[in-house]
C-alpha cells in the first residue's frame, strides 16, 4: 500500500473504499467458483480451456493482490478515525481506556510514581502515539530518564519541527496501528539473517526449466500437441525436485517476520524517504531511508512480497502454480539474493524506528497541545517559571502560578489548607521538568532550570506483603534523595507533608531537622508541611522562603483560588471540613 491519498472527509473516503472492496469480492468468488470447472472440462474434453484456466488463475491472483490493497486502506482510514477520537479524548483529559504503561512502572523511581508518569490518568497515556512494544518501552525509558539538558535541547528542536509535519505524524502512527497486530519476535530472524543460505549451482537448472517448460507442457496440452497425462509425469518430476529446497523455505517461513511488521516497516521507510526536514537531528534520524546507495524502501518492499510467498506456499493458488511451474526454486533464489543484499542493513531498523516512534509521539503531543512555552536550561543552580500549569488539568480549567528560585534559596516551605492546591503544584513542576527532559515545551509562557536531578516522596504507601509502614516507606524515600545529595547529585526534590506518619512534638523536630540536613548536602526544592510552626525558620535560615495556598469560607462553603502566594498560610479549614462533614465540637 502507498499512502498517496487525501485525508478530508475520511467517512466519505471510507465508504467509497469498502465499496470497492466489496465489488471486487465478488468478482473474485465468481472467478474462483469457475476455476474448477474450467479446469476439469480441460483436463477432460476441452483442452484449449486450459489456457483459460490460467489466465483465470492469473485474474484471480490479480483481485486477491487488489482487495488486500482495499482491505489495508481501509483498516488505515478506521486507525486515522480512531486518532480523531482519541485526540479529543486526550484534550480533554478524558484517558480512561489508554494504555497505561503500568507494566514500566518501578517502585524504586525516583520520581516515576509520584508524579503519575505511569497508570491511569498519566503522562504515558497522554504522550504515547508508539505503535509496538519496543517502541512503548523506549518511550518509558525515556519518561523515567535522569534530566539531561544536553539531549533535551538536541531534541527539542526536532519535536518543533516535527510537529509542523502533520501528514507525516498522521500516516506513520496509523499505518504502524493499522497494521502492527500481534508482534512475532524477530531474534530467530536476524539469526537467520548470519547463517548462509544453502543454493547449489544445480538448482539453476530447474530454476530456468521449471517455468519456461511448465508453460510449453501446458500449452502442448491445450493444443493437443501432448497428452494430458503428461501432466502428471511433471507434477511427480517436480515433487522430487522441490522436496531439496522443502526445507530452508520452511525455516525461513518460521521465522520470517510476522507480514503486518514488514508492511509497516516498508511504508514507514517510504514515508522517511520523501520527508524532508531542516533539522541536523531529524536529518540523520531519516539518512538510511534518503540514502539513494541503500535503498532501505526497495529492500523492505522485497522483502514484504517475498516474505508473503514464503508465509503463503500452502495456498491454494501457489500449490498449483508451484507443481506446474517449480516456483519454490525462482522464490529460493529470490530469498538469497534478497538476503546478499540487505542482510546487513535489516536489524538496525528496529531500534531506528522505536526511536522514530518516540519522535512522532512526542511530535503529535506538541501538535495536540500547541505547546510554545520557552524553554532554557542553565548551569545555575535555579528554577523559575511563569504561568505554569499541569498537563494533566484540562488547560481551560487548570489554575497557572510562576516562581522565582534563585541560587540563595535552596528550600521553599510551602503551607496550605486541606485541598488548596500544594500537592497538584508540586506535582505541576515535577511533571513539566519531565516533559522539558523529553524535548518537549512546557505548559508555561517560560521555564528555566539548574543543573538538576529530581527525586520526589510525595505519594508513600503501606504494603503489607513486605511488612513496610507508610511512615517506614517515606522515610527510605528521604533516605533516597538523601543519599544522592550526599553523593554529588544536584538535587531537586519534591516532598508532600513530609514525616506526617508520626506525632507532631516528633514530626516538627524531624522536619526541622531534615531541612538544615538538605541543605547541608546542597540539596535544593520544595517541602510541604500541615504543620505551620516550620514557617518561623524562615527568621533563622536565610536559605529558607515560606509560600503558601489559601482558602475562605463562606455560606459553609470552602473556597479556593489555587494561586501560590508568598509566606506562610494564615489559617487553615480541617476543623470546617469535619465540621461540613457532620462531625460535631462541643
Amino acid at each position: 500500500m502507498t499512502i498517496d491519498f487525501p485525508l478530508e472527509d475520511l467517512q466519505k473516503t471510507l465508504s467509497k473504499t469498502k465499496s470497492k472492496a466489496l465489488k471486487i469480492t465478488f468478482i473474485r468468488l465468481f472467478v474462483f467458483f469457475t476455476l474448477i470447472p474450467v479446469l476439469i472440462l480441460g483436463l477432460t474434453d476441452y483442452p484449449a480451456l486450459l489456457i483459460l484456466f490460467f489466465a483465470q488463475l492469473s485474474w484471480f491472483v490479480h483481485l486477491i493482490i487488489r482487495s488486500n490493497h482495499y482491505k489495508d486502506m481501509e483498516l488505515f482510514f478506521l486507525e486515522l478515525m480512531n486518532m480523531e477520537k482519541e485526540k479529543q479524548l486526550r484534550l480533554a483529559r478524558n484517558l480512561k481506556g489508554f494504555d497505561t504503561g503500568f507494566e514500566f512502572q518501578t517502585k524504586s523511581h525516583p520520581f516515576s510514581i509520584d508524579l503519575d508518569v505511569f497508570g491511569e490518568h498519566s503522562l504515558f497515556q497522554l504522550i504515547n502515539h508508539s505503535c509496538n512494544f519496543s517502541g512503548k518501552k523506549l518511550l518509558a525509558e525515556k519518561l523515567k530518564a535522569n534530566l539531561n539538558p544536553k539531549s533535551a535541547n538536541e531534541w527539542r528542536p526536532a519535536v518543533d519541527e516535527l510537529q509542523t509535519h502533520a501528514d507525516l505524524l498522521l500516516h506513520f502512527e496509523a499505518a504502524g496501528r493499522a497494521f502492527i497486530k500481534e508482534e512475532k519476535p524477530k531474534e530467530k530472524f536476524y539469526s537467520w539473517l548470519k547463517d548462509p543460505l544453502k543454493w547449489s549451482s544445480f538448482f539453476y537448472i530447474p530454476l530456468i526449466l521449471g517455468p519456461s517448460l511448465g508453460l510449453a507442457l501446458i500449452l502442448g496440452v491445450a493444443t493437443g500437441l501432448i497428452p494430458a497425462g503428461y501432466i502428471g509425469i511433471w507434477i511427480i518430476l517436480g515433487l522430487t525436485l522441490l522436496s531439496f529446497i522443502h526445507k530452508p523455505l520452511s525455516i525461513a517461513s518460521s521465522v520470517f517476520p510476522d507480514h503486518g511488521d514488514t508492511k509497516t516497516y516498508r511504508i514507514w521507510s517510504e514515508l522517511l524517504g520523501k520527508s524532508k526536514f531542516q533539522n541536523e537531528f531529524l536529518k540523520n534520524a531519516a539518512l538510511l531511508f534518503q540514502n539513494p546507495d541503500q535503498n532501505i524502501s526497495k529492500g523492505l518492499k522485497t522483502l514484504e512480497q517475498v516474505s508473503f510467498l514464503v508465509q503463503n506456499r500452502i495456498n491454494l493458488v501457489y500449490l498449483i502454480f508451484n507443481l506446474l511451474f517449480w516456483l519454490d526454486f525462482v522464490l529460493l533464489w529470490q530469498l538469497k539474493k534478497w538476503k546478499s543484499t540487505y542482510e546487513h542493513q535489516l536489524q538496525q531498523l528496529d531500534s531506528i524506528f522505536d526511536e522514530w516512534q518516540v519522535l512522532i509521539s512526542l511530535g503529535s503531543f506538541a501538535s495536540q497541545e500547541n505547546l510554545k512555552g520557552e524553554i532554557s536550561w542553565t548551569n545555575q543552580e535555579v528554577l523559575t517559571f511563569k504561568s505554569l500549569n499541569h498537563p494533566l488539568l484540562p488547560q481551560s480549567k487548570a489554575v497557572s502560578n510562576s516562581l522565582h528560585m534563585p541560587e540563595s534559596i535552596q528550600t521553599i516551605l510551602l503551607t496550605g489548607a486541606n485541598m488548596s492546591g500544594k500537592t497538584t503544584f508540586m506535582r505541576t513542576i515535577g511533571t513539566n521538568m519531565i516533559l522539558s527532559n523529553l524535548g518537549l515545551r512546557p505548559f508555561a509562557e517560560s521555564l528555566e532550570i539548574g543543573p538538576f536531578q529530581l527525586y520526589t516522596s510525595m505519594r508513600n504507601s503501606d504494603n503489607l506483603g513486605e511488612s513496610v509502614s507508610s511512615f517506614y516507606a517515606e522515610l527510605a524515600r528521604i533516605r533516597q534523595v538523601l543519599e544522592a545529595a550526599e553523593n554529588g547529585q544536584k538535587v531537586f526534590f519534591l516532598m508532600d507533608e513530609i514525616l506526617k506518619g508520626t506525632n507532631t512534638t516528633d514530626r516538627i523536630q524531624g522536619s526541622e531537622a531534615l531541612i538544615k540536613q538538605l541543605a547541608t548536602a546542597e540539596a535544593k526544592g520544595i517541602i510541604s508541611t500541615h504543620d505551620i510552626e516550620l514557617s518561623t525558620l524562615e527568621q533563622d535560615l536565610d536559605y529558607l522562603k515560606n509560600f503558601s495556598f489559601h482558602s475562605e469560607i463562606a455560606d459553609r462553603e470552602i473556597h479556593f483560588d489555587y494561586t501560590l502566594k508568598a509566606g506562610p498560610c494564615p489559617s487553615f479549614n480541617a476543623h470546617k471540613l469535619m465540621e461540613l462533614m457532620g462531625i460535631r465540637f462541643t
